[in-house]
Parts: C-alpha cells; structure tokens; sequence
C-alpha cells in the first residue's frame, strides 16, 4: 500500500504542472494523444539511462570523469534530445498539432512524463530505503518546485525554437540546434549548482540561484507563449 502513495505522490508535480500548462492552450488538445506523449515522456527515461551510460562509458576512456560541466551537458542534452525526438516523431504530423504553441506545449508534456518517472525511480529507492512519509514530502515538494519545474521550461524553450522553424524551412535545423543545444547548457547549469556549487554554499545560497535561473527560464516560457499566441497557425506545413 505505501509503495502505491509513493508513486501516486511521484507522479502527481508533473500532473499538477500539467494542468497548469494545459489552461495556456485556448484550442485543448485531444485527451488521448496528451496520455500517449506523456507517457512516451515515461519511457523515454529508459532511452535516457542507456544512452547515457553509454556516454559515460565513451568519455570516461577520454577524460577522468568528474561530473565536470562537459559531462553533466553531455548528459542533460540526451535527455533534451530523446523529450525532442518524441513530439517529432508522434506530433509534428499529426492533425492536432495545428498551431504555433502546441510545439511547446507538447515538448513539455514529454517532459512531465520523463519527469514522472525519475520521480518513480527516485521514491521507489527512497521506499526501499525506509524513508518515512515525511521525508517524502519533503522531496516530492523540492521536486515539485525544481527538477519537474526545470524539466518542463527546458522542453518549453526547445519547443518554442521548434515553432520558428517550422517557419523558416533555410534555419530549421539551425534553430533546432540551438533550441536543444540552449535548453541543454540550461539544464546543465541547474544540474551543476545543485552538484558542483551547493555543496561549498549554504543552502540559503544554493537556493537563491537555483531560484533566479527557474524564474529566468519560467519568463523565458511565458514570453515565448505570449509571442507564438500572435503567429498564424502551422496545421498546412
């Protein structure tokens, strides 16, 4: 019975963050494609953990391995790239994808899916562990606020790049790239204070610039919602 609490709290910030993101959409997408990318968001997690111990097995015949910038980007981009790869292979030519912000919206319902289940790997362990309910909470809401929050704006930023090319057939990959390649040097640098910099800082500290880069990213989201809200539709590209 505790081991089902656990995973119903470890998915419930991404269906929270869902909702939220889901009141954007004037035009609400179907139901059963929002389950299906959520869930292919799900199983991407298990591309993610092949692929990038792959990674790390190739890199570290190069370098010494100590969660430097490099490696931690290295791994934030698979995991970028893997949340991309589903909305282009199951979104991008559907009929419901029809307008600008559906880029964004879907990259970020694959991200809430693949945050769901780092969730679910993570209160699993914790569950193994014998860590009281309590304890959970506590995670589950730092999640919450953080690594969920963060998994969503990265995706948002790489679907809004995604937007724009789709207007510009010259820069498409071009903007792509960038879309990845940012959203991935974001990542990384959440993934680097909480790792590299919070350990030698207090937690007051740590805390400030983890807030100031999601506050960053979340304009950055919002913005870029408002803008794609003005352009014409893209259900005939």
């Amino acid at each position: 019975m505790k081991i089902i609490l656990y995973t119903v709290l470890a998915i419930l910030p991404s269906i929270i963050w869902l909702l939220f993101y889901l009141r954007k959409d004037k035009h609400p997408e179907p139901n059963k494609i929002i389950i299906k990318i959520f869930s292919l968001g799900i199983l991407a997690t298990f591309g993610a953990l092949l692929f990038q111990w792959l990674f790390k097995e190739l890199i570290s015949t190069v370098f010494t391995i100590q969660l430097s910038f490099l490696f931690l980007g290295g791994m934030a981009f698979i995991e970028e790239y893997l949340k991309y790869f589903i909305v282009k292979k199951y979104v991008l030519k559907s009929p419901e994808f029809d307008e600008p912000t559906d880029a964004m919206l879907y990259l970020i319902i694959a991200a809430l899916g693949f945050a769901a289940a780092e969730n679910i790997f993570l209160l699993n362990g914790l569950y193994m562990l014998g860590a009281s309910l309590n304890e959970v909470l506590i995670i589950v809401l730092g999640r919450f606020l953080g690594a969920v929050f963060l998994h969503a704006l990265a995706s948002g930023i790489v679907g809004y790049f995604l937007a724009y090319s789709l207007f510009s057939k010259a820069k498409r990959k071009i903007f792509i790239v960038v879309g990845i390649v940012l959203a991935s040097c974001l990542h990384t640098l959440y993934n680097y204070i909480i790792i590299k910099v919070g350990p030698y800082n207090d937690l007051s500290t740590t805390a400030i610039l983890l807030v100031i880069l999601l506050g960053v990213m979340a304009i950055v989201v919002s913005l870029g919602f408002k803008k794609l809200k003005k352009l014409k539709s893209i259900c005939k590209i």
